[in-house]
């Protein structure tokens, strides 16, 4: 059991930024787990580098430039020949995967969806018609067909919740052995670490945080502004609303108001601080999908949560919470002023959260179990293969729209 070849090819959206999203810091960690394995790795994607964007080369990672709709790719990963490809999004499956497939075929291809985004878009349109989400809409959501035909595409995909986990078994029926559930892998908090923790006394405040290129963070930063803060404004007239988050537009700003205590304080250069500063972190997340980064951070140093049970959904398998749960927005807010005041219940509610990151998203444990499965795959890849007709069936379609309409773009940027 091994690898011969250890080089893994990493297909980026964007070059991480670990600072920005949780997105970010769940690619840093699924490429933590091979450079401990002593994987070669290299990074691609067709983004331009941004200011918030993680040194790669200091992590001994090489960084490339690829683009859409170009044969340049093809004799790339002829010449690298990586032994794993990884995937970011479904996205980046749909643009390379065929010539992945075509030109490294015993390249073991591997998905991590983030989260589903058809989940989150079934429930985003269910939002803005103002009804309650029914599991049958993401039979009717196009990005689904998209997205569920990627995963059957690949090799193994790697799904962030418990929740989805259940979706895609039950809804959409894909068989288990294409999947593997993989959380955030997280190191485990030491009671030296909690000790150093800012008291319930020494901390003040709200706190809200999220990257508001995602739009149920706006919707919930809406909610906060429209239906939450006139309360609580009126219980604790001395504290403060602090919102934070990566990529403020000017709708994100026009929602402040000092004379409120209603503060948008843009990207958190220490995210740690901010969370151990304040006393409650507030998550009113209207839809969304996977695991809420905003909860881990907040969990991770100390601070309990008010929040609603779509940003609660599979992160506590069954532990008990880190706050209260609400969805109704009135007593969202009662609930908040309620940990706001009771010490007793925000200690246990402290403890709550070191339980849940240290049962639940134990580095070492999740680090073993995803290697483990790729060497798995490593060894036995033709008879996965052959196990996953309908995957290989998907893939030679793939090839016949795909690989032909990109040949086509290919040819119309030449004469242009």
């Amino acid at each position: 059991m091994g690898f011969n070849n250890k080089t893994l090819l990493v297909i980026g959206t964007v070059f991480p930024e670990p600072k920005s999203s949780a997105a970010g810091s769940r690619m840093l960690q699924l490429i933590a787990v091979f450079r401990e394995q002593g994987f070669q790795i290299t990074f691609a994607s067709t983004a331009s580098d941004s200011d918030f964007m993680v040194d790669l080369t200091e992590l001994g990672i090489e960084k490339v430039s690829i683009k859409l709709n170009d044969t340049g790719f093809d004799n790339f990963i002829k010449t690298l020949n990586p032994k794993i490809v990884l995937f970011d999004r479904f996205i980046t499956e749909e643009h390379f995967g065929w010539r992945v497939s075509e030109n490294c075929s015993e390249a073991i291809k591997i998905l991590d969806t983030e989260d589903l985004h058809c989940l989150r878009a079934a429930r985003q349109k269910a939002y803005k018609e103002k009804r309650e989400f029914d599991i049958n809409d993401l039979l009717e959501e196009d990005l689904a067909k998209r997205e569920i035909t990627s995963i059957l595409r690949c090799d193994l995909t790697l799904i962030i919740s418990t929740f989805e986990m259940k979706i895609l078994k039950e809804v959409f029926n894909i068989n288990e052995g294409l999947l593997l559930y993989l959380p955030f892998m997280l190191p485990k908090i030491s009671e030296s670490e909690v000790a150093l923790w800012k008291s319930f006394q020494e901390r003040k405040d709200f706190v809200f945080i999220g990257n508001f290129l995602h739009e149920p963070n706006y919707q919930a930063l809406l909610c906060l502004k429209n239906e939450i803060w006139p309360i609580l404004k009126n219980e604790f007239p001395k504290a403060r609303m602090l919102i934070y988050g990566a990529y403020v537009s000017e709708k994100v700003l026009q929602l402040k108001n000092h004379h409120h205590k209603f503060y948008i304080k843009g990207r958190a250069d220490d995210v740690n601080e901010v969370m151990q500063n304040a006393r409650v972190c507030l998550a009113p997340l209207p839809f969304g999908a996977g695991l809420k980064g905003k909860l881990i951070d907040a969990m991770c140093n100390g601070t309990p949560n008010v929040c609603t049970a779509i940003a609660a959904e599979g992160m506590d398998n069954a532990l008990p919470w880190s706050g209260y749960i609400a969805n109704d927005f009135k007593q969202f807010a009662f609930k908040a002023a309620e940990l706001y005041e009771d010490k007793e219940a925000w200690e246990q509610f402290k403890t709550n959260g070191v339980n849940i990151i240290n049962q639940n998203f134990n580095e070492e444990y999740w680090a073993s179990v995803f290697y483990s499965r790729i060497e798995q795959l490593s060894d036995n890849l033709e008879s996965y293969r052959k196990f996953n007709f309908i995957g290989n069936l998907l893939l030679q379609n793939q090839y016949n729209a795909s690989k032909f309409m990109s040949r086509w773009i290919e040819e119309k940027n030449k004469n242009n």
